[in-house]
């Protein structure tokens, strides 16, 4: 049954191996429909991938083989809470050693330009505390690329 609400990305023409990606990467994810062109079309052939429905980490997601004339942006973001530093390099380190691209402060992008926020708790807990405790930790992250969970939590007790 079709979700209610879904995000849907617009790829060039590798929606599939994007959603496959993400699939073997995260989990609660998977890809659920590949549909394909009925008849050949501007930009296509009968058979091309035209969308792909699938979830990451529980959201529902369609994927659109729409040509090269959107672009992503960091105007969307996927951002993934990490319980610690082992998963935190899982996703960043599957991400960018995927054809992606590192940022700062926990961002990242995949090899089809989408961004990720790779986000531990930790850093996002020390922000929620406020005070000096979150200045420290958010001074320490604007330093970093992926997030050091250590150096977060040393930041935040001063």
């Amino acid at each position: 049954m079709q979700p209610k609400n879904t995000i849907c990305l617009w790829f060039d023409k590798d929606a599939l191996d994007a959603a496959e990606f993400y699939a073997a990467t995260f989990p609660d994810s998977k890809v659920t429909a590949v549909h394909r062109a009925p008849a050949d079309y501007p930009g296509g052939k009968k058979d091309d991938v035209l969308t792909v429905n699938f979830t990451v980490v529980g959201i529902p997601c369609m994927g659109l083989n729409g040509g090269p004339v959107m672009r992503h942006s960091e105007a969307f973001s996927f951002q993934i809470a990490t319980d610690d530093q082992e998963e935190t390099d899982r996703y960043w380190n599957a991400i960018v050693g995927n054809g992606g691209k590192e940022s700062d402060c926990g961002w990242c992008k995949d090899r089809w330009g989408l961004s990720w926020q790779i986000t531990p708790r930790a850093l996002t807990d020390a922000l929620a505390a406020g005070g000096d405790e979150a200045k420290r930790a958010f001074n320490a992250m604007l330093t970093m690329q992926k997030i050091d969970v250590a150096m977060i939590e040393a930041a935040r007790r001063g």
